[in-house]
């Protein structure tokens, strides 16, 4: 199974949602292959953010060697899922799909609701982290 976890710059939510369901599913001996991106290009080979990193680590979730990519087409024809943080970037996204089963590979990471953008708010991280994790879960009872 090949995974894609997309927000807007590639450097909190989506490099924390690679890392956590990385993690589990290596502890259950899954070969999935799992990545982030964003739908912005500021950030392209910048590691994630500083409080990002932190806060994974504190769960023993290392995110740090991750490298920031720029979400384009050719991604569809690589991952069989790719969830997206927020309605904007579900959008823009999905612009980028050219058929329906493209279009079918993108779901919002919650089902019903959006994850937060922790960067302009450092009280967020750790909510937005447990917020990732437990539907990390969900996401691999699920799937396995």
């Amino acid at each position: 199974m090949k995974i894609l976890m997309v927000c807007l710059g590639n450097i909190c939510r989506s490099p924390l949602a690679h890392g956590i369901l990385n993690h589990l599913a290596k502890k259950e001996g899954l070969d999935w292959t799992i990545e982030s991106a964003g739908t912005g290009d500021w950030h392209i080979g910048q590691s994630p953010d500083r409080r990002s990193i932190a806060v994974a680590k504190k769960y023993e979730v290392d995110i740090s060697q991750q490298k920031a990519m720029h979400f384009n087409a050719n991604l569809f024809e690589i991952y069989d899922h790719i969830l997206v943080m927020d309605h904007q970037n579900y959008k823009d996204v999905v612009a980028q799909a050219s058929s329906k089963e493209e279009k079918e590979k993108v779901s919002l990471f919650l089902v019903d609701d959006i994850v937060p953008d922790p960067y302009f708010d450092e009280s967020l991280f750790e909510p937005v982290y447990r917020m990732i994790e437990t539907r990390c879960k969900e996401l691999l009872q699920a799937w396995k």
